[in-house]
């Protein structure tokens, strides 16, 4: 398990895959706004659900969000797209509703970039999510991503196109949360 402050991230588990299902994609307006394909119903126990894992995949890594006291179920995470050539990839998450807003993404956040940069060595980072999600800005933000731009109405969103913000974060820009924390810059010194 990967560790942060608050949260943990795992390999999934059978018996979270209903509860990310019904939580996180059956919440039509929730699902529409965190994913780039459109909506459809997802019969309970199908082997097609988003959630369920395929361990031969390389290209997706995907993880269950555990908080670290008592390992509850609180979200899902991704890297994904990642380009082993261009040591690139992207960064997703979702919080099960009754976790958000307590600090758990910009944890998830910090432990995925950890995963990115140290365990695969990539170079860097991307978020993509729509302008009017402050909590992913702030959790990207915190976490050392820069703004590189707005992807005008480039989400088709519930009946109207959204503009998407891009953030991105290098390896030799991000700084473990430990060292951020700290105020420490000299990444020689040890941690």
């Amino acid at each position: 398990m990967l560790r942060g402050d608050k949260v943990g991230l795992r390999a999934r588990h059978e018996d979270d895959i209903p509860i990310l299902q019904a939580e996180l994609n059956d919440d039509v307006v929730t699902y529409s706004r965190s994913d780039t394909r459109p909506w459809r119903p997802v019969t309970p126990g199908s082997k097609h659900s988003q959630f369920v894992v395929d361990d031969k995949e390389q290209r997706h890594v995907s993880f269950s969000v555990v908080e670290l006291g008592g390992g509850t179920l609180v979200g899902d995470a991704v890297l994904w797209n990642i380009d082993n050539h261009n040591r690139s990839a992207h960064i997703g998450l979702g919080l099960l509703p009754s976790a958000r807003g307590k600090g758990y993404g910009t944890d998830v956040v910090a432990v995925l970039s950890h995963y990115g940069f140290v365990v695969r060595g990539l170079h860097r980072l991307q978020i993509e999510t729509l302008s009017d999600n402050p909590a992913m800005l702030r959790s990207a933000e915190r976490n050392g991503f820069v703004r590189e731009g707005v992807l005008r109405s480039s989400a088709w969103v519930m009946g109207e196109f959204v503009d998407e913000v891009l953030l991105g974060l290098l390896a030799e820009d991000w700084m473990p949360k430990s060292q951020r924390v700290q105020g420490r810059t000299d990444r020689s010194e040890p941690t």
